[in-house]
C-alpha cells in the first residue's frame, strides 16, 4: 500500500481528550459577554463543529446577535480561558498517537492538521499533551483552522490548498487522507472529496461512524489496520 501524499489529524477526540476545558472556555468567554448562561447552552454539541460556528449558534441561542467583531471579541476571551482550563487532570494523549506522529516524521510523510478549533487554541490543546512539536505553524504549513470558514468543508479545502502549496504540486482530494472521530469530520471530507479514517476515539461509535459514510473506522490510531493505512 502506497501512503498518501498527506494525512491531515483533526484534534479533539481524535489527537486529544481536553476533559472539556473548550467547553468550559467558551462558557466562562460567553457568560462575560452575555451574563448568566443559565442552562441555555446544555444541548448545544460543539462535536466537530469550527469555533467560530460554536460561537455562531451559541449567541443565538443566547438571544444575542451575530457580527464578526462580536465573534472575535468572544473567542479573544475564550483564548485566554483555555489557558487555564487546558490544565485540567482529565486531559488525555490519545492510544497511539504520540508513536503514531513520531513514525509519521521518521518516514518524513507530510501530515498537518485539519481542525475547527483557531490555531492559537489548536497549539494550546497539543502543547499540554507535548504534541505540538511535531506540527508546523509558521506561513506555509500544511493546515486547515476555523479562520479558513464556519463550514467544516472550508477547512477541509484550507488544508488541501496547503498541502498542494507546500509540496509545490497539486495534492488532489484523493490523495489526502483526513482523520477524525465525528460525523462532521467525514461530511466535510466527503464533501471535498477526501478519503476519511474515523477513529472511535471521540463521542461516537465505530458503528455510527461507518454508517455515516467514513472510509475506514477504526478503535483507535493504535489500530494495525489504522497503521497499515496511515504508514503506507
Amino acid at each position: 500500500m502506497q501512503p498518501f501524499a498527506v494525512i491531515l489529524f483533526d484534534i479533539d477526540g481524535t489527537l486529544v481528550s481536553a476533559g472539556g476545558a473548550g467547553r468550559r472556555a467558551l462558557e466562562r468567554a460567553l457568560e462575560e459577554r452575555c451574563g448568566p448562561l443559565a442552562g441555555r447552552l446544555a444541548g448545544l454539541r460543539l462535536d466537530g463543529m469550527t469555533d467560530r460556528l460554536i460561537v455562531r449558534e451559541a449567541l443565538g441561542l443566547l438571544g444575542h446577535g451575530f457580527s464578526d467583531a462580536a465573534c472575535d471579541g468572544v473567542l479573544e476571551r475564550y483564548l485566554s480561558h483555555l489557558r487555564e482550563e487546558i490544565a485540567d487532570p482529565r486531559y488525555e494523549v490519545l492510544p497511539g498517537v504520540a508513536s503514531l506522529l513520531e513514525a509519521l516524521r521518521a518516514r518524513a510523510l507530510p501530515f498537518g492538521l485539519c481542525t475547527g478549533n483557531l490555531v492559537d487554541g489548536a497549539r494550546v490543546k497539543l502543547a499540554r499533551g507535548a504534541l505540538d512539536h511535531h506540527f508546523e505553524w509558521g506561513p506555509g504549513a500544511i493546515g486547515g483552522f476555523a479562520h479558513d470558514g464556519e463550514a467544516r468543508e472550508r477547512v477541509v479545502a484550507a488544508a488541501l490548498a496547503r498541502a498542494s502549496a507546500r509540496l509545490g504540486r497539486t495534492v488532489h482530494a484523493r490523495e489526502a487522507l483526513v482523520v477524525g472521530d465525528t460525523p462532521r469530520d467525514v461530511a466535510a471530507a466527503r464533501h471535498v472529496g477526501c478519503p476519511v479514517l474515523a477513529v472511535a476515539t471521540g463521542r461516537y461509535a465505530a458503528g455510527e461512524l461507518a454508517a455515516c459514510g467514513a472510509d475506514h473506522v477504526s478503535a483507535t490510531l493504535e489500530d494495525p489496520a489504522a497503521l497499515r493505512l496511515l504508514l503506507g
